[in-house]
């Protein structure tokens, strides 16, 4: 078994590898004409990454291929203050290298098969220690990995010239590895199975279901629905999170329309809704530890990040400058998934710091005479921080968690 996890990181990996927080640990969007956009793209079909954004855009997509890749890079600092906590650093490892793939092909004029492979987000700190301890009282360099892995396959049906359904069954894998939380072997139900054990793997699935509909010659609108995504437990870091290492991907949907306003000028606004909340590693409010061994991190009802619910929006223009140049923008706002509200909520997500609340972005297209394309993207997510109480046992006072992003994609895309 362990044989054949390995073989399938080694094997999709390169496809499709993992991504990291924008919005919460999800991306802020999927392909790079939608990068380009803040991620919108719930009623556009110009591209195959609809099993990671709208299943029913299959049907009207074409026979293409597309495959880009991410250079992103996340800037990522925590600091503590007051009591006997005074401490700060920065997050080591900022540039990361994100692939993506889609293929789609029209079986007829009315059925689509493809897929998408694509990673769906993640979370990624690395820490250093100072005079032999991390900012949270750790022997080692502190930090977690988790890169999170999804196949779509994806069938989508025109039930007639307008409108289409369509269905991405969702195949994941997830790796995980956490160093340096020595500290928390106190609020542990295993310390054994807390830190420092490498990487651990899990295979989970669920399904994205989508709907797309032309209204009118120059309005599209669309909508799509993503079920948790139910996951293998990491045995190894049963004693981290809550449920005994259990930690799903979210249900999560969005809703869209688009506007071909001018021949030249497109508008689209998407709405996402991501359930951090209802996974309880993620959710479950991060002071449960002081209920006593029921709030114990890796219990039932253990200690988690204290992640809310929330809610995107994303605006994108897109402008046909030629016919062989199209250019793009967006701007994206999300609410926060960390407050700082409760003790310990912004300690823990010293690991996980996913404050980013707005991103801008531009991108363009170039159609080479063969028909194929170039498409790039750029997207900046702007500083924010959250504060909060510190735990007594962790030394007192005040943490602040910060970040910044940049990243840079580049596409190719082939026309058959």
């Amino acid at each position: 078994m362990k044989f054949t996890r390995v073989f399938a990181f080694m094997a999709l990996a390169g496809l499709a590898g993992s991504a990291y927080a924008t919005n919460g640990y999800f991306s802020h969007g999927n392909g790079m004409k939608s990068k380009g956009m803040a991620g919108a793209s719930t009623a556009t079909h110009d591209d195959a990454f609809f099993g990671a954004n709208n299943p029913a855009a299959a049907a009207f997509a074409g026979n293409r291929l597309d495959l880009g890749v991410d250079l992103f890079s996340p800037i990522r600092e925590a600091t503590a203050t007051g009591a006997t906590a005074a401490a700060s650093g920065d997050s080591d490892s900022n540039y990361f290298l994100i692939p993506e793939f889609g293929y789609n092909r029209m079986v007829n004029n009315n059925l689509a098969l493809g897929v998408t492979v694509y990673g769906n987000g993640g979370m990624n700190t690395d820490y250093p220690t100072t005079g032999g301890m991390n900012i949270l009282g750790g022997s080692t360099s502190l930090g977690v990995d988790l890169m999170q892995l999804i196949v779509a396959p994806t069938a989508a049906y025109k039930v007639n010239a307008n409108h289409s359904f369509g269905i991405s069954p969702l195949l994941g894998y997830q790796r995980f590895k956490a160093e340096g939380l020595q500290g928390f072997v106190g609020i542990s139900s295993s310390g054994a199975n807390l830190t420092n054990n490498g990487y651990d793997d899990a295979f989970g699935y669920g399904v994205r279901i989508g709907y797309m509909g032309k209204i009118t010659p120059t309005v599209t609108i669309g909508a799509a629905y993503a079920s948790k995504m139910n996951f293998e437990e990491f045995d190894m870091y049963s004693g981290l999170f809550a449920e005994q290492g259990d930690f799903d991907i979210p249900e999560n949907f969005n809703l869209g329309v688009a506007w071909q306003a001018t021949p030249q000028v497109k508008l689209a606004l998407d709405y996402q809704r991501i359930n951090f909340g209802d996974v309880a590693s993620v959710g479950n409010a991060s002071n449960n530890f002081t209920l006593g061994p029921t709030g114990f991190m890796g219990a039932n009802n253990g200690a988690g990040f204290g992640w809310d619910n929330v809610d995107v929006w994303k605006l994108g223009v897109e402008y046909k400058h030629s016919q062989q140049l199209t250019l793009r923008a967006g701007l994206s706002h999300a609410d926060n998934p960390i407050n700082g509200a409760d003790t310990a909520e912004a300690t823990f997500n010293i690991l996980a710091p996913a404050v980013i609340e707005n991103h801008v972005t531009l991108g363009f297209t170039y159609t080479l005479a063969s028909g194929n394309e170039v498409t790039m993207a750029y997207m900046h997510g702007f500083e924010n921080d959250v504060s909060g109480a510190r735990p007594a046992g962790f030394g007192g006072g005040t943490d602040t968690i910060k970040m910044y992003q940049n990243s840079l994609g580049i596409q190719y895309s082939w026309k058959m």
